[in-house]
C-alpha cells in the first residue's frame, strides 16, 4: 500500500487493485488538492474540509457511514464515533474507517474527538498504520492522541489534521504531538509504501510532507 498525504485529513491510498481517497478537503482549508481520480472515497463527517467531492473526478464509490464494504479488492469497515465529547451533542458523529488493502490494515480516525471506548478499541484492533488527528481544537488533543496510540499499538503512526504553512483552519502545529511522543523532529517524507514484511516491529511515527 502506497500512502500520500494531500493535506488536512486527505490521503491517497494506492494498492495493486484500487485507489482510495480519504476525507477530500476543500480549498478553503488552504490545501488545494486539485482533481483526483479514485475507485473509493471515504468521508468521516459532512464538513467541507472532509467531504469535498468536487475534487474527485469520475464515479467512485463514496462511503459516508458506518458499515462493512468490499470494493475493488479493498475491505472497509466504518465505525461510529463522535466529533467531540458529550457523544457528539455539539459537533455530531464521526466515522472511523478501517481500510484493508494489500494485507495492510490502516485506520483513518477522521475528526475523532474523544478517547475510544473499549468496544471501539476492539473494533480497531490489529492496526498496522494509524492516521491520527493531532491539531487539537475540534479533535482530540495531543495527550489523548498519544493515549490512542498506546491503546491501538499500531506499527506506524502518521499524524494529520494539524497546522501547516498552508492551513487556514485554527489548528495547532505538529510539534506538540512529536514532543508528546518523545520526539524532537522527524524528517518528512513525500510518500511511503508498506507491505507486511517491511512494517516496523515497534511503533514508529512517520511524518509525510503535504502536496503544495
Amino acid at each position: 500500500m502506497e500512502i500520500t498525504w494531500l493535506g488536512h485529513s486527505c490521503f491517497r491510498l494506492r494498492s495493486r487493485a484500487a485507489v482510495v481517497i480519504t476525507d477530500p478537503c476543500s480549498p478553503a482549508t488552504g490545501h488545494s488538492i486539485g482533481k483526483l481520480t479514485a475507485d473509493i472515497v471515504t468521508i468521516s463527517h459532512d464538513h467541507p474540509g472532509h467531504s469535498y467531492l468536487k475534487a474527485v473526478t469520475g464515479t467512485p464509490i463514496v462511503i459516508t457511514a458506518p458499515g462493512e464494504y468490499e470494493v475493488a479488492g479493498a475491505f472497509i469497515t466504518g465505525i461510529v464515533t463522535y466529533h467531540g465529547g458529550q457523544k457528539g451533542s455539539v459537533r455530531g458523529k464521526n466515522t472511523v474507517y478501517m481500510i484493508e488493502m494489500d494485507n495492510i490494515r490502516l485506520c483513518h480516525l477522521g475528526d475523532l474527538g474523544h478517547l475510544p471506548t473499549p468496544e471501539q478499541v476492539e473494533d480497531m484492533s490489529g492496526v498496522d498504520v494509524l492516521l491520527i488527528p493531532v491539531g487539537a481544537k475540534n479533535t482530540i488533543d495531543v495527550h489523548t492522541a498519544a493515549e490512542v496510540v498506546g491503546l491501538l499499538e499500531p506499527a506506524v503512526v502518521i499524524p494529520m489534521h494539524y497546522k501547516t504553512a498552508l492551513s487556514t483552519a485554527p489548528l495547532n502545529p505538529l510539534q506538540g504531538f512529536l514532543t508528546e511522543m518523545g520526539l524532537t523532529q522527524v524528517e518528512p517524507l513525500a510518500k511511503v509504501s508498506f507491505n507486511p514484511s517491511n512494517l516496523p516491529h515497534e511503533t514508529q511515527v512517520i511524518v509525510l510532507d503535504y502536496k503544495r
